[in-house]
């Protein structure tokens, strides 16, 4: 208790101040051990919140993919309009009725097309699983009908280009087209069993509807 006096108008006052002290009490929080999984940096982004670049694994995906993609496509353009040396739709129409596939115009167009969108597909990473699709389903009407006969070795005819070309498809379905693609925003951009399984299947399809006609 203290008193303290002023003078005012002549007159003096006394007043009486209680100075009255709380005890601060200080709150400790827990530390939160979820905040840094919730708010903490993406899983691409290193220390420091750099987020990296091209990784060696992405770069040779999209090397893979462009190199392979861009070839199928340049086959399929050969076939349909006579680039890079090709034959031409109507030389490749010809080739089809040879092989027992009527009217072989009609069967160019779609295996050249198969090729020529499968390829982009695959090497921009678009819709990956059907682009896949399609060229499996070339290779496979290619093996049955032409160099199935001819055993494994592409030197005599063989199989091996084909399979080789399937199995890379199916690979890149696999895998899945990766963060450089057009697929990133798809559920299909890490790959999987179902992508795989479905490029397959739908590419099996749709060499037995052609076959089968």
């Amino acid at each position: 208790m203290r008193a303290l006096h002023f003078h005012s108008l002549g007159r003096t006052r006394a007043l009486s101040l209680t100075q009255v002290r709380a005890p601060v009490t200080e709150i400790r929080r827990p530390a939160d051990t979820t905040a840094g999984a919730a708010s903490g940096p993406p899983a691409e982004t290193r220390a420091g919140g750099a987020v990296p670049g091209l990784s060696a694994a992405e770069g040779g995906l999209l090397l893979i993919r462009l190199t392979f993609g861009l070839l199928l496509a340049g086959h399929g353009a050969q076939k349909l309009f006579g680039i890079f040396g090709g034959p031409g739709l109507t030389a490749t129409g010809r080739g089809f009725d040879a092989l027992g596939y009527h009217p072989g115009k009609v069967f160019a167009v779609i295996g050249g097309l198969s090729e020529l969108c499968g390829g982009l597909g695959l090497a921009v990473g678009l819709l990956t699983p059907l682009a896949a699709a399609a060229v499996i389903g070339v290779m496979i009407n290619a093996m049955v009908t032409v160099s199935g006969a001819h055993g494994l070795w592409s030197q005599n005819g063989g199989v091996e280009y084909s399979v080789s070309i399937c199995i890379v498809a199916l690979a890149l379905t696999a895998i899945g087209p990766g963060r450089f693609s057009l697929d990133r925003f798809f559920p299909w951009r890490s790959g999987g069993w179902f992508p795989a399984a479905a490029a397959l299947g739908l590419g099996g399809i749709g060499a037995a509807i052609a076959l089968s006609i």
